[in-house]
């Protein structure tokens, strides 16, 4: 693992005279001009309107990322750069990137999904965050802890620190909400989008790999692996000569179930019969391998009076929804497909 890639300093050099970086610093205003062009290409193509829709939220957000958040991150020796949420920013490239050459396939434009994209990544992420605060609130809120102290702590994503079926409920209702302004079914938005999030969480799964969270119980396998003196994994399960003793990476185990899982929802999509199978698919695959990988993963305690993790207990709820969807997308019709020759075939005029 590598949680700290390397540290970005907060100040330049510029003729001798030392210029901050970060805050009201020089990437804000670099922020400023970017931010406004892209804007005004939006406009002129889409109009103000829609423009400020699509782009206003995600533009303010990164601007108060680089004056405030970044900040509050520097840690003496500059900003840490960490693995995790390298890996984050990769997933989130990687899954909009296939959204985007899925929706052109069925008629949805790039901008459109990309617009989508950062809605539901943002809200994911709020979502995630707000739900790890929620299972492990004593890192947020020890004693002797201050405010402000909490607070750094509960936005500094980068560290670590996600839950992924938090982001559910919150990117759900962000994609529904997108879907309903836009005139677009939202099951069709969701098979379009999904095989784009499992790319996303299997390369954020590394991320949790470099960061040491998530890990499994012992093993000795031949691909097992000891992870360093100071992580939480040795606290747990310390070795005889530092670090942890050999412990399942079920970190890469979830990184290669959402691969599969992504690949599966990809080669179903011609498949399917009606809008919503390859989500209610996924629906269904997802919280079975999530309840086994619990099984290897050792960070989670049971919850709530039961044998099970809170991750499992999310899969039950899931498969359960996952039941009722597909109960409800057997009731509609089947989509009619129009083959290349009616496309092209010109009607006669009556």
């Amino acid at each position: 693992m590598r949680s700290t890639l390397f540290h970005i300093p907060t100040t330049i050099d510029l003729g001798g005279t030392a210029v901050p970086l970060f805050g009201w610093g020089l990437l804000l205003a670099a922020w400023v001009v970017v931010a406004g062009a892209g804007f005004a290409w939006a406009a002129t193509r889409h109009g103000p309107s829609r423009a400020a829709a699509s782009l206003g939220l995600p533009l303010a957000l990164v601007a108060v990322l680089i004056a405030w958040v970044l900040p509050a991150l520097d840690d003496g020796a500059g900003v840490p750069i960490r693995g995790y949420g390298v890996m984050l920013l990769l997933a989130a490239a990687a899954g909009t990137w296939l959204s985007v050459i899925r929706g052109r396939a069925i008629g949805i434009d790039a901008d459109t999904m990309l617009a989508l994209a950062t809605e539901v990544f943002i809200w994911g992420l709020v979502g995630a965050r707000l739900f790890y605060v929620l299972e492990y609130h004593g890192q947020f809120f020890g004693a002797g802890t201050t405010l402000g102290e909490s607070l750094a702590r509960i936005v500094n994503i980068a560290g670590g620190g996600l839950v992924v079926f938090g982001a559910l409920p919150t990117a759900a209702i962000a994609a529904w909400r997108f879907a309903a302004r836009r005139g677009i079914p939202f099951l069709k938005l969701a098979d379009c989008a999904v095989p784009g999030m499992l790319v996303g969480l299997a390369i954020g799964r590394v991320g949790c790999f470099l960061n040491g969270c998530c890990y499994g119980g012992p093993c000795d396998l031949p691909w097992a692996v000891r992870f360093p003196e100071g992580t939480a994994p040795a606290a747990e399960y310390p070795g005889p000569a530092g670090g942890s003793l050999p412990l399942h990476p079920a970190q890469l185990y979830a990184a290669v179930d959402a691969a599969l899982l992504a690949l599966v929802a990809v080669l179903f999509t011609p498949v399917a019969r009606r809008d919503g199978e390859v989500f209610a698919l996924v629906l269904t695959l997802h919280p079975i391998s999530r309840i086994l990988l619990e099984i290897i993963r050792v960070d989670e305690p049971p919850a709530l009076g039961t044998p099970f993790s809170i991750s499992q207990l999310v899969s039950i709820l899931l498969l359960a929804l996952a039941a009722a969807l597909w109960w409800w997308i057997g009731r509609q019709p089947p989509r009619v497909v129009v083959s290349d020759h009616q496309r092209h075939t010109p009607r006669a005029v009556s």
